[in-house]
């Protein structure tokens, strides 16, 4: 099979978002671990104690979509040393440079994403 590829400007230019996009994921990171290490007071009645586990909980939920998302990231820089990068995973197809320059970890083309999002209601 003949593998469709990007012009190496476009990668360029995807790198450099991704890159961008991780180091403020590190950060954003960073600034989630630093506000759980304050850590939760179970002071207090069970009013104040319940909005402090409330709290907490939140925190750890976005930290664990923020790191799903460096995940993605990590992928997709993976992706573009195989040579893969910019290709649906689900058409085989190269993915719209207008969706790669607006979500550069982006493994799906708007077909694509159509198609999984088509799948997964059918089988919910």
């Amino acid at each position: 099979m003949t593998r469709l590829q990007l012009n190496p400007e476009t990668i360029v230019e995807c790198k450099r978002r991704l890159a961008l996009a991780k180091a403020d994921l590190i950060n954003r990171l960073r600034y989630q671990q630093a506000e759980i290490k304050k850590g939760v007071d179970l002071s207090g009645d069970e009013i104040d104690q319940t909005v402090a586990q409330l709290t907490e909980h939140t925190l750890l939920s976005f930290q664990n979509k923020l790191r799903e998302h460096l995940l993605e990231i990590e992928r997709a820089f993976a992706r573009i040393e195989i040579g893969t990068f910019g290709i649906c995973e689900e058409t085989d197809e190269i993915i719209e440079i207008e969706r790669l320059m607006a979500l550069p970890w982006t493994r799906l083309s708007i077909e694509g994403a159509e198609i999984r999002e088509a799948v997964r209601k059918r089988f919910a």
